[in-house]
Protein backbone atom coordinates (compact mmCIF):
# COMPACT_ATOMS: atom_id res chain seq x y z
CA UNK A 1 0.00 0.00 0.00
CA UNK A 2 1.43 3.30 -0.92
CA UNK A 3 0.75 7.12 -0.03
CA UNK A 4 -1.42 8.92 -2.05
CA UNK A 5 0.69 11.95 -1.54
CA UNK A 6 3.69 12.30 0.04
CA UNK A 7 3.87 12.51 4.07
CA UNK A 8 3.90 15.33 5.56
CA UNK A 9 6.86 15.65 8.76
CA UNK A 10 5.84 17.47 11.89
CA UNK A 11 6.44 16.48 16.27
CA UNK A 12 3.88 15.11 18.62
CA UNK A 13 3.02 17.59 21.44
CA UNK A 14 0.20 15.44 22.63
CA UNK A 15 -2.65 12.86 21.88
CA UNK A 16 -5.78 12.87 23.46
CA UNK A 17 -9.76 12.33 23.46
CA UNK A 18 -8.54 9.23 22.12
CA UNK A 19 -8.54 10.26 18.44
CA UNK A 20 -7.15 13.55 18.29
CA UNK A 21 -3.49 14.47 18.47
CA UNK A 22 -1.97 17.98 18.84
CA UNK A 23 1.67 18.27 16.68
CA UNK A 24 3.79 21.19 15.42
CA UNK A 25 3.72 21.32 11.48
CA UNK A 26 5.78 23.57 9.69
CA UNK A 27 6.31 25.68 13.09
CA UNK A 28 2.95 25.97 13.28
CA UNK A 29 0.48 24.11 15.78
CA UNK A 30 -2.40 21.98 14.37
CA UNK A 31 -4.95 18.88 15.67
CA UNK A 32 -4.69 16.09 13.46
CA UNK A 33 -7.19 12.86 13.64
CA UNK A 34 -5.81 9.85 15.22
CA UNK A 35 -6.68 6.81 13.83
CA UNK A 36 -6.16 4.33 16.95
CA UNK A 37 -8.36 3.65 19.82
CA UNK A 38 -5.95 1.97 22.16
CA UNK A 39 -3.36 3.49 24.08
CA UNK A 40 -0.52 3.41 22.23
CA UNK A 41 1.26 2.28 24.94
CA UNK A 42 4.92 3.32 24.29
CA UNK A 43 5.26 5.75 21.15
CA UNK A 44 3.36 9.05 22.33
CA UNK A 45 6.45 11.04 24.38
CA UNK A 46 6.24 14.94 24.22
CA UNK A 47 8.59 15.59 20.69
CA UNK A 48 8.11 12.58 18.58
CA UNK A 49 8.57 13.06 14.73
CA UNK A 50 5.06 12.30 13.35
CA UNK A 51 4.51 11.58 9.76
CA UNK A 52 0.78 13.16 8.56
CA UNK A 53 -1.36 12.99 5.89
CA UNK A 54 -3.21 15.64 4.41
CA UNK A 55 -4.44 18.27 3.94
CA UNK A 56 -7.43 16.48 2.82
CA UNK A 57 -10.49 18.28 1.35
CA UNK A 58 -14.48 17.76 1.45
CA UNK A 59 -16.10 18.33 4.77
CA UNK A 60 -13.18 17.07 7.19
CA UNK A 61 -13.28 19.07 10.70
CA UNK A 62 -9.58 17.59 11.17
CA UNK A 63 -7.57 18.26 7.87
CA UNK A 64 -4.65 15.99 8.67
CA UNK A 65 -4.39 12.22 9.75
CA UNK A 66 -1.98 10.54 12.06
CA UNK A 67 -0.02 7.93 10.04
CA UNK A 68 3.56 7.02 11.57
CA UNK A 69 5.42 8.22 15.01
CA UNK A 70 8.91 8.07 15.27
CA UNK A 71 10.23 6.27 18.51
CA UNK A 72 13.13 5.87 20.68
CA UNK A 73 13.00 1.94 22.19
CA UNK A 74 15.11 1.94 25.71
CA UNK A 75 18.55 0.38 24.16
CA UNK A 76 18.24 3.51 21.74
CA UNK A 77 17.08 1.69 18.49
CA UNK A 78 15.35 4.65 16.68
CA UNK A 79 12.34 3.28 14.51
CA UNK A 80 9.53 4.64 12.39
CA UNK A 81 5.46 2.54 14.04
CA UNK A 82 2.50 2.57 11.82
CA UNK A 83 -0.34 4.25 13.98
CA UNK A 84 -3.31 4.42 11.56
CA UNK A 85 -5.65 1.44 12.24
CA UNK A 86 -7.86 1.79 9.28
CA UNK A 87 -4.97 0.37 7.23
CA UNK A 88 -4.26 -3.08 7.75
CA UNK A 89 -7.53 -4.07 6.56
CA UNK A 90 -6.52 -2.94 3.47
CA UNK A 91 -2.91 -4.57 3.55
CA UNK A 92 -4.63 -7.93 4.78
CA UNK A 93 -7.11 -7.53 1.58
CA UNK A 94 -4.31 -7.00 -0.71
CA UNK A 95 -2.63 -9.89 -0.01
CA UNK A 96 -5.82 -12.35 -0.10
CA UNK A 97 -6.84 -10.81 -3.35
CA UNK A 98 -3.45 -11.98 -4.36
CA UNK A 99 -3.87 -15.37 -2.53
CA UNK A 100 -1.50 -14.14 -0.47
CA UNK A 101 -2.61 -15.30 3.12
CA UNK A 102 -0.05 -17.60 4.59
CA UNK A 103 -2.07 -21.06 5.11
CA UNK A 104 -5.21 -19.64 3.34
CA UNK A 105 -4.02 -19.20 -0.27
CA UNK A 106 -6.43 -21.48 -1.68
CA UNK A 107 -9.35 -18.87 -1.22
CA UNK A 108 -10.11 -17.21 -4.55
CA UNK A 109 -12.18 -14.09 -3.45
CA UNK A 110 -12.46 -12.11 -0.84
CA UNK A 111 -15.26 -9.98 0.43
CA UNK A 112 -14.59 -7.41 3.14
CA UNK A 113 -17.13 -5.83 6.65
CA UNK A 114 -19.59 -9.25 6.34
CA UNK A 115 -22.25 -9.45 8.86
CA UNK A 116 -21.91 -12.47 11.52
CA UNK A 117 -24.04 -12.58 14.42
CA UNK A 118 -25.61 -10.20 16.64
CA UNK A 119 -24.86 -6.16 15.42
CA UNK A 120 -20.97 -7.90 14.23
CA UNK A 121 -19.47 -7.62 11.51
CA UNK A 122 -16.19 -9.38 10.82
CA UNK A 123 -13.26 -8.03 8.43
CA UNK A 124 -12.76 -10.86 5.51
CA UNK A 125 -15.07 -13.52 4.59
CA UNK A 126 -12.48 -15.73 2.27
CA UNK A 127 -14.57 -18.26 0.23
CA UNK A 128 -13.22 -20.86 -2.69
CA UNK A 129 -14.49 -23.59 -4.53
CA UNK A 130 -14.86 -27.22 -2.46
CA UNK A 131 -13.41 -25.16 0.81
CA UNK A 132 -15.21 -24.26 3.88
CA UNK A 133 -15.91 -20.03 4.29
CA UNK A 134 -12.99 -18.75 6.00
CA UNK A 135 -13.73 -15.84 8.77
CA UNK A 136 -10.60 -13.45 9.16
CA UNK A 137 -10.60 -10.78 11.81
CA UNK A 138 -7.63 -7.85 11.21
CA UNK A 139 -5.63 -6.37 13.97
CA UNK A 140 -3.65 -3.89 14.53
CA UNK A 141 -0.21 -4.13 16.58
CA UNK A 142 1.73 -1.28 17.57
CA UNK A 143 2.83 -2.69 21.08
CA UNK A 144 6.49 -4.60 21.47
CA UNK A 145 7.51 -5.95 24.79
CA UNK A 146 10.47 -8.01 26.59
CA UNK A 147 7.44 -9.53 28.59
CA UNK A 148 3.84 -10.04 27.37
CA UNK A 149 3.17 -10.11 31.14
CA UNK A 150 4.88 -6.90 32.69
CA UNK A 151 3.77 -3.18 31.25
CA UNK A 152 6.77 -1.99 32.11
CA UNK A 153 8.45 -3.99 29.86
CA UNK A 154 7.11 -1.70 26.27
CA UNK A 155 9.48 -0.74 23.98
CA UNK A 156 12.15 -3.78 24.94
CA UNK A 157 13.07 -7.25 23.90
CA UNK A 158 11.09 -8.07 20.60
CA UNK A 159 7.79 -9.62 21.47
CA UNK A 160 5.22 -7.93 19.20
CA UNK A 161 1.98 -8.12 21.45
CA UNK A 162 -1.65 -7.29 21.46
CA UNK A 163 -4.16 -5.21 22.79
CA UNK A 164 -2.55 -2.14 24.08
CA UNK A 165 -6.31 -1.93 26.04
CA UNK A 166 -8.63 -3.99 26.96
CA UNK A 167 -10.79 -4.82 24.17
CA UNK A 168 -14.06 -6.26 24.63
CA UNK A 169 -14.60 -6.00 20.74
CA UNK A 170 -11.92 -7.96 20.17
CA UNK A 171 -12.88 -10.65 22.68
CA UNK A 172 -16.02 -10.88 21.47
CA UNK A 173 -14.83 -11.38 17.90
CA UNK A 174 -12.60 -14.53 18.64
CA UNK A 175 -15.92 -16.10 20.51
CA UNK A 176 -17.84 -15.41 17.07
CA UNK A 177 -14.71 -17.57 15.17
CA UNK A 178 -14.49 -20.04 17.54
CA UNK A 179 -18.12 -20.12 17.21
CA UNK A 180 -18.05 -20.60 13.20
CA UNK A 181 -14.91 -22.95 13.80
CA UNK A 182 -16.63 -25.37 15.81
CA UNK A 183 -19.70 -25.37 12.91
CA UNK A 184 -17.62 -26.76 10.42
CA UNK A 185 -16.44 -24.01 8.92
CA UNK A 186 -12.45 -21.90 9.07
CA UNK A 187 -11.63 -18.88 11.07
CA UNK A 188 -8.11 -16.32 11.28
CA UNK A 189 -7.09 -13.64 12.96
CA UNK A 190 -4.31 -11.40 10.95
CA UNK A 191 -2.17 -9.13 13.53
CA UNK A 192 -0.60 -6.50 11.23
CA UNK A 193 2.67 -5.55 13.20
CA UNK A 194 2.94 -2.07 11.69
CA UNK A 195 6.95 -2.02 13.30
CA UNK A 196 10.22 -3.47 12.89
CA UNK A 197 11.57 -4.80 15.97
CA UNK A 198 8.74 -7.46 16.41
CA UNK A 199 10.78 -10.95 16.04
CA UNK A 200 7.97 -13.19 18.17
CA UNK A 201 3.75 -12.56 19.06
CA UNK A 202 2.61 -12.90 21.85
CA UNK A 203 -1.22 -11.81 23.43
CA UNK A 204 -0.60 -8.98 25.78
CA UNK A 205 -1.90 -10.45 29.16
CA UNK A 206 -0.13 -7.57 30.94
CA UNK A 207 -2.52 -5.14 28.87
CA UNK A 208 -6.00 -7.72 28.52
CA UNK A 209 -6.01 -11.16 30.75
CA UNK A 210 -8.95 -12.03 29.14
CA UNK A 211 -8.35 -11.25 26.03
CA UNK A 212 -4.87 -13.75 26.22
CA UNK A 213 -7.07 -16.15 28.07
CA UNK A 214 -9.34 -16.21 24.56
CA UNK A 215 -6.47 -16.04 22.48
CA UNK A 216 -5.36 -19.70 23.57
CA UNK A 217 -8.78 -20.87 23.77
CA UNK A 218 -9.31 -19.59 20.31
CA UNK A 219 -5.84 -20.94 18.86
CA UNK A 220 -6.68 -24.52 20.24
CA UNK A 221 -9.94 -24.71 19.18
CA UNK A 222 -8.36 -24.31 15.29
CA UNK A 223 -8.80 -20.36 14.91
CA UNK A 224 -5.58 -19.51 12.72
CA UNK A 225 -3.41 -16.92 14.77
CA UNK A 226 -1.03 -15.20 11.63
CA UNK A 227 1.08 -12.41 13.15
CA UNK A 228 2.51 -10.37 9.88
CA UNK A 229 5.23 -7.81 10.04
CA UNK A 230 4.74 -4.84 7.70
CA UNK A 231 7.72 -2.49 6.42
CA UNK A 232 6.92 0.85 7.40
CA UNK A 233 8.23 3.68 5.72
CA UNK A 234 7.46 7.02 4.10
CA UNK A 235 6.07 5.90 0.58
CA UNK A 236 4.00 3.57 2.32
CA UNK A 237 3.42 0.40 4.35
CA UNK A 238 3.69 -3.44 2.77
CA UNK A 239 2.87 -6.47 4.72
CA UNK A 240 5.49 -9.64 4.82
CA UNK A 241 3.79 -12.74 4.18
CA UNK A 242 5.98 -14.61 6.21
CA UNK A 243 4.23 -15.40 9.66
CA UNK A 244 6.22 -14.54 12.83
CA UNK A 245 6.78 -17.61 15.29
CA UNK A 246 5.17 -17.30 18.35
CA UNK A 247 6.90 -16.00 21.56
CA UNK A 248 8.78 -19.59 22.79
CA UNK A 249 6.84 -19.34 26.28
CA UNK A 250 3.90 -20.11 23.91
CA UNK A 251 5.64 -22.76 21.72
CA UNK A 252 3.34 -25.99 21.59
Amino acid sequence: MRYGAPLLDGRLVRRYQRFLADIVLDGRPVTAHCPNSGSMAGLLDAGNPVRVSGPHGGKRKLPYTLEQIHIRRRDGRTLWVGVNTSLPNRLVRELADGAGLPGLERYTTARSERPLGDHSRIDLLLEGDDLPPCWVEVKNCTLVQRDPARVDSVNEGAVATFPDAVTTRGLKHLDLLIDRVRNGERAAVVFTVQRADGKWFAPAAAYDPAYAKRFHEARAAGVLMIPLRARVNRAGIELIPDPLPYHPALSD
